[in-house]
């Protein structure tokens, strides 16, 4: 399995960015990191490894960047204004410095969008934000509520990322071409909000797949079954 090592200077976040890229070949799959995770924890906590299968067949290539949650959600000691603001700019990275170059490694020209818990969001939002450029959404045990990060403070580029909000107005019909899945379980500590966005997309009529598992707990034993199953739903050739 090949694995490769990444590391630039971008210029939407000012500093430097890391990420590990897995497969030689196939379709790309952005993975984000949990809660302020590295680029490298997917790979250390074996989910990557329940990919092995698809990435030995040259069926996709998976892209772990690196998070800056400890500069944007988790940072307390900035004032709100400037944590979203840095998150807008993270989302820029993805978007400019790393979906736009590899999208068209495919030739629908989109990429698949995948995450576990705070992982689960920064793929959702990206994806509900983007819909042009994503084909297929894994959330694994997302969480999509960012006002508790924001201490009440509330401008639009809180709204604009906070898809429980924006979805009711947005209108591209991309967002009902998209793969849509939401994966969790019964004993999830982020079930609740899974069943929340569901209702959301529901209201929207945008088809998605709700994945309850049953008597699972929010960790890492359930996101490495859901992970391959949900590659299964990608269109190789």
């Amino acid at each position: 399995m090949k694995e490769e090592y990444f590391k630039w200077y971008s210029p939407n976040l000012n500093r430097d960015i890391e990420m590990l890229v897995f497969g030689h070949a196939g379709y790309p799959v952005i993975l984000f990191p949990t809660s302020m995770g590295s680029y490298h924890e997917n790979k250390d906590m074996g989910l990557i490894e329940s990919a092995k299968w698809y990435l030995e067949q040259g069926l996709i290539q998976i892209f772990c960047p690196d998070s800056i949650d400890k500069d944007s959600f988790y940072n307390k000691n900035i004032h709100p204004v400037h944590r979203i603001e840095n998150h807008v700019k993270y989302d820029k990275m993805i978007c400019h410095e790393i979906v736009e170059r590899v999208k068209n490694n495919t030739p629908s020209g989109k990429v698949a969008m995948a995450g576990c818990s705070f992982g689960g969001y920064h793929a959702a939002n990206f994806a509900f934000r983007h819909p042009g450029y994503v084909s297929h959404l894994f959330s694994m045990s997302g969480a999509f509520n960012i006002k508790s990060f924001m201490d009440g403070f509330h401008n639009d580029d809180v709204f604009y990322n906070s898809p429980e909000d924006y979805l009711y107005g947005l209108d591209d019909h991309e967002l009902w071409n998209m793969d849509i899945v939401l994966g969790t379980s019964n004993w999830d500590i982020c079930f609740d909000a899974n069943l929340k966005l569901s209702k959301v997309l529901s209201d929207r009529n945008i088809h998605h797949w709700l994945d309850i598992r049953q008597d699972r707990k929010h960790d890492w034993p359930v996101w490495k079954e859901m992970f391959p199953h949900y590659l299964s739903r990608i269109r190789f050739f």
